[in-house]
């Protein structure tokens, strides 16, 4: 497999996006240095403990307080024992209001949460994270020999502070002592800097910051297994290779600049963006998933859609769901989607293609670093999953609300509008003693209003016994309606006429008449000029003298 970093950086922004076989896998953007939280570590004062919760806020200088759980506050623990009862204590018994305590951050804030925080502190190097808090030694689940796995618990018991703990990294595999040494060296000297910070500074206050994001990738994600990195900044590119001077001079051969303006156009990379936004995405067979996101959890649905198979049913279904499980592996990762995942597959009805399904989607998960967890197939087919999610999801980074909607995805129907702003019409005709009411609103639920041939609007006015004269506005939202009371007459003919009689006018024909074919329809904000011998105009663009004007509609002549 050929897998490629490519580095954009901005003014705006930095983006790094992960290619496999030159398919985008996974997108990092950093628009600010100071946007990103996690790994900062904080001297913090605890604000509130609650013990019905078995949590705590800590007041970290942000915004919105961290949410401290009382298994991230408790004394040195193995943090792969899980919670043992005999050592878990009360959040009261652990901590007290007012009081000053080193915290960092291991998930970012999400709408209206605040960041989580942890009292066990890790700092990660570039072989080895070192675990102040904690005596324990872990070695990556990713390096699968036991014989290497035995070499490197042994050389990490050997380099080590007393009293603290490492995690081995998958990069560290076949590394030599002495650069564990190295590693151990700088990161034992950052918590000995971190601590003086904390000794001579007040509550809340930053400590430390995590690297940016080009030097976390460095870190993290540039290694022997990487064929090759491409950044379009000559400054970045020289950072680079200063770094790696001294983190692994072997991986710069690797590196190439590319100074050409948009190198994630050209690589297919924002193509890939823009379609990770949507929520249906196509497979190659014909077949399509929808991916639905919410608070509570993402479901992804799979269906055949155009793909129809060339066999059987039960194999145009295996076929379908063995590429939707590769897909979604990979929009998982694209779009950095955390928490609980359910996906539907399409129903299997032979149970050794239901592990197939499975099987491959296992497979494609291995190459996930975020951790993620397979909990099989439901009594309803469904199969359920978890990520860990540490970061916003990519939707979160580059989208907001919908300021109409406010996040539904959906408006109401012209119809539901326009049946709504009646009622507000009668409320309004028995508040007011203008004889004329004004109402606009967007040109579709203007149509609604009026009716064909003003049919409905007449209703209306018999109803309300008021002068109604309504309005298209196309820079009306469909939701949005404006209604007021006119009872100046220059204000009334001033307002809700949007011509006059004599004046000349550029329109667009845009369909012939309903009964008269001969004549041409245009409309200015939702109101109808009726040309006349215009019929065959239909597309164009004319000059016309408005003759005549009605409260619905106006007549003209071409000039």
């Amino acid at each position: 497999m050929l897998k490629e970093i490519l580095i954009n950086v901005r003014e705006e922004e930095t983006r790094v996006a992960v290619l496999e076989d030159k398919i985008p896998v996974e997108v990092y953007i950093e628009r600010s240095p100071n946007q990103r939280l996690v790994g900062n570590i904080f001297k913090g004062r605890v604000e509130n403990v609650l013990p019905g919760m078995q949590a705590a806020f800590v007041d970290i200088g942000l915004e919105k307080n961290a949410f401290l759980y009382v298994e991230d506050a408790q004394p040195s623990r193995n943090p792969e024992a899980g919670n043992n009862p005999g050592l878990n204590l009360n959040i009261g018994d652990i901590l007290k209001q007012g009081q000053e305590i080193i915290v960092q951050i291991v998930k970012e804030p999400i709408g209206t949460k605040g960041p989580r925080v942890t009292t066990h502190v890790t700092l990660p190097g570039r072989y080895l994270v070192l675990m102040p808090t904690v005596d324990y030694i872990g070695i990556s689940r990713r390096i699968e020999s036991e014989k290497e796995r035995e070499r490197l618990k042994e050389l990490a018991n050997r380099v080590k502070p007393e009293g603290m703990g490492v995690i081995v990294r998958t990069v560290a595999e076949g590394v030599c002592e002495e650069e564990f040494r190295q590693d151990i060296l700088l990161l034992h000297k950052l918590w000995r800097k971190i601590q003086s910070r904390s000794t001579n500074t007040a509550a809340p206050n930053l400590l430390h910051r995590d690297l940016e994001l080009v030097q976390r990738m460095l870190r993290d994600i540039f290694s022997e297994d990487v064929d090759r990195l491409t950044i379009d900044s000559r400054s970045e590119y020289d950072k680079v290779l200063e770094i790696l001077d001294i983190i692994d001079p072997k991986l710069k051969l690797k590196v190439f600049l590319d100074e050409r303006e948009n190198i994630f156009e050209d690589y297919g990379i924002s193509v890939e963006l823009e379609k990770a936004l949507k929520r249906r995405v196509w497979l190659k067979c014909g077949a399509y998933l929808v991916i639905d996101q919410s608070e509570a959890l993402t479901a992804v649905d799979v269906n055949t859609g155009k793909f129809v198979g060339s066999t059987n049913l039960e194999d145009t279904v295996l076929k379908t769901n063995l590429e939707a499980a590769v897909e979604i592996s990979r929009q998982l990762r694209l779009r950095n989607i955390g928490g609980i995942i359910i996906v539907d597959f399409i129903d299997m009805v032979e149970e050794e293609h239901r592990n197939q399904v499975l099987a491959t989607l296992e497979e494609e998960i291995k190459k996930d670093k975020t951790k993620t967890n397979i909990l099989g197939i439901t009594q309803l087919g469904l199969v359920e999953m978890t990520r860990k999610k540490v970061r916003p999801s990519l939707a979160e980074v580059l989208q907001k609300s919908c300021p109409y909607c406010e996040g539904r995805g959906k408006v109401l129907s012209e119809e539901t509008v326009s049946i709504h702003l009646k009622t507000q019409i009668y409320q309004m005709a028995k508040q007011t003693m203008a004889e004329t009411i004004l109402v606009e609103a967007n040109p579709i639920v203007a149509a609604r209003l009026i009716g064909a041939g003003g049919a409905n609007l007449r209703e209306l006015e018999q109803r309300t016994g008021k002068n109604l004269y309504i309005r298209g506005s196309a820079t009306h939202h469909l939701e949005q309606v404006t209604i007021r009371p006119l009872s100046d007459q220059d204000e009334i003919t001033s307002q809700t006429l949007p011509v006059k009689a004599g004046e000349v006018i550029e329109v667009k024909v845009v369909e012939p008449h309903i009964s008269n074919m001969n004549d041409g329809i245009a409309r200015l904000d939702g109101f109808i000029i009726d040309i006349e011998g215009g019929g065959y105009l239909v597309g164009e663009v004319v000059s016309v003298e408005v003759t005549k004007v009605h409260r619905t509609y106006a007549k003209a002549r071409i000039i």
